[in-house]
């Protein structure tokens, strides 16, 4: 699904969700080649011209999640959890940590040992010299309903990753293929779902086969 639609997805529960209506989701998606650069973006980050990217097959966005630049496309498992904090924690810094803790969870699962590193939102493999990001993260809250969120390189091609400066770090990406995990995307989904579930309280009221899952 087009970036675009999945952000008109989102919004469309978002509001939903501001008005104590609905209920939260996690939604899965895999998107087309997209360069976003959130909020806090700088254009240095973005190491080639519209232009090429168009050539190459690459949309550009400008998006107001959180962090830097970032790239998404086939073979990487996108995941937006649209949710009400104020019926969890009214916290940040606890929701990011929660979806970090979510991926590194779901890694173990397949044999990968993945790490925080202080200070560098996201996920990582590797010792400090050689650390490397597997799952990027960046959110956005209004009214303490979230949307965006997290980025997890399942069979991407890394090579893509040569137009940017990821989320503005000069540290390397990696993928759970290149580390020697080839999976199927349908497991890993309903994995994080099953972890998602516990890390934030919640009871999956569906997972697998659909391709969202509704929380309560």
């Amino acid at each position: 699904m087009s970036y675009s639609d999945a952000l008109a997805i989102q919004l469309e529960t978002a509001a939903e969700r501001k008005l104590g209506l609905g209920t939260d989701h996690l939604f899965f998606v895999e998107h087309p080649h997209v360069i976003t650069i959130g909020r806090n973006g700088h254009n240095e980050n973005l190491l080639a011209s519209e232009e090429v990217l168009a050539r190459s097959g690459v949309e550009l966005h400008h998006s107001d999640r959180g962090g830097d630049v970032t790239y998404h496309g086939p073979g990487q498992i996108v995941a937006y959890p649209v949710m009400d904090l104020r019926e969890w924690k009214r916290d940040v810094g606890a929701f990011v940590r929660a979806i970090e803790q979510t991926l590194i969870d779901t890694l173990a699962d397949y044999g990968i040992f993945a790490r925080r590193i202080a200070k560098l939102t996201g996920v990582w493999v590797g010792d400090d010299d050689h650390a490397a990001k597997i799952a990027a993260i960046g959110v956005h809250l209004s009214r303490w309903v979230s949307t965006h969120g997290w980025a997890l390189n399942v069979t991407t091609d890394l090579k893509y990753f040569q137009y940017i400066v990821p989320c503005g770090l000069s540290k390397p990406v990696t993928s759970m293929a290149a580390c020697g995990c080839p999976v199927d995307a349908q497991a890993v989904k309903s994995t994080l779902a099953k972890y998602f579930a516990a890390n934030f309280d919640f009871e999956l009221r569906a997972a697998e086969p659909a391709l969202t899952g509704d929380l309560k």
